[in-house]
């Protein structure tokens, strides 16, 4: 399993998915990432690509044919993923159009991540090429999973989440059955910028936001302050979510969103659906900062 590591943060990437699996500070051993528990949830931080989410029924209309998608796209339990490069401090992973993927994903590319450390950062970055003739439609996001509460005698409500600026923005809600996005809304801040951990908070699925301010979002403990920070500058949506009363909590980057009821189903009008022309490409990245205090 790839490793990169600083004087500071060692982490380890799954080639399977490119998937984030372990952040461990060098100095005192603390693990911030959920150890992916299968009998909770068996997964660490998986890249989501090119759908996010649902589709209505598993599926898409391009060009009036219907193609089969499963939850969150097909990278990350994808094992044709390949090390492209890698340092001491930085890891590339690449995959590229198939024959088996133009199946259900109609166009060529080529995708890309890059996870660099710099000094108690972690910048996570994707690039995703349109080496076709056509126009290519996709969504794109991060899943990173951290432990909460971090050490053994705290409480899953010890933990709050921070937003940089004050909020209006309300949780639009999932149906439940089919996965897919509803037009109802709910309030889930306790104050303009914060919202409080608990056990009951996912009873109904994830937290989605479409119109958040913040471009960052840190969590905390009560009375020890920060434990980490997550910028996601180039995502202008953002998940929230753990399975109800389990010991971590999701803060995920997304350009893009899952179906929504409503949905006629045509790639090319779905909601938050990013246009990438032929032969052009496109980079986004959210990094991770963990609080230095714990690194020490």
């Amino acid at each position: 399993m790839p490793t990169i590591q600083n004087d500071l943060l060692s982490i380890d990437i799954k080639t399977v998915g490119a998937e984030l699996c372990k952040i461990s500070a060098i100095n005192n051993n603390n693990q911030f990432l959920w150890h992916a528990d299968p009998n909770v949830w068996g997964s660490h931080a998986p890249n989501l690509f090119p759908i996010i989410g649902s589709m209505k029924d598993d599926s898409y209309i391009y060009k009036n044919k219907l193609y089969n998608m499963t939850k969150h796209g097909f990278v990350r339990h994808n094992d044709k993923m390949i090390v492209k490069q890698q340092s001491e401090t930085s890891i590339t992973f690449f995959l590229n159009s198939n024959e088996d993927l133009y199946e259900i994903f109609p166009f060529l590319f080529e995708f890309e991540i890059n996870y660099e450390l710099k000094d108690n950062t972690i910048i996570v970055n994707h690039t995703i090429r349109n080496i076709d003739d056509k126009t290519m439609y996709f969504s794109l996001g991060g899943h990173p999973a951290f432990t909460c509460p971090l050490f053994e005698d705290d409480a899953y409500s010890d933990y709050f989440l921070e937003f940089e600026k004050e909020e209006t923005s309300e949780s639009y809600l999932l149906n439940m059955k089919t996965g897919l996005v509803t037009n109802k809304t709910k309030s889930v801040f306790d104050s303009p910028n914060t919202i409080n951990l608990r056990g009951d908070l996912f009873n109904e699925d994830a937290l989605i936001f479409k119109d958040l301010k913040s471009r960052k979002v840190a969590l905390k403990h009560k009375t020890n302050g920060e434990i980490l920070s997550v910028i996601f500058e180039d995502f202008p949506y953002l998940g929230i979510w753990a399975k109800p009363n389990a010991p971590y909590v999701c803060i995920e980057p997304w350009l893009g969103v899952a179906d929504t009821e409503d949905t006629n189903q045509k790639i090319e009008e779905k909601e938050g659906i990013v246009t990438l022309k032929p032969k052009k490409s496109l980079e986004a990245s959210y990094k991770i900062i963990l609080n230095r205090n714990l690194l020490n």
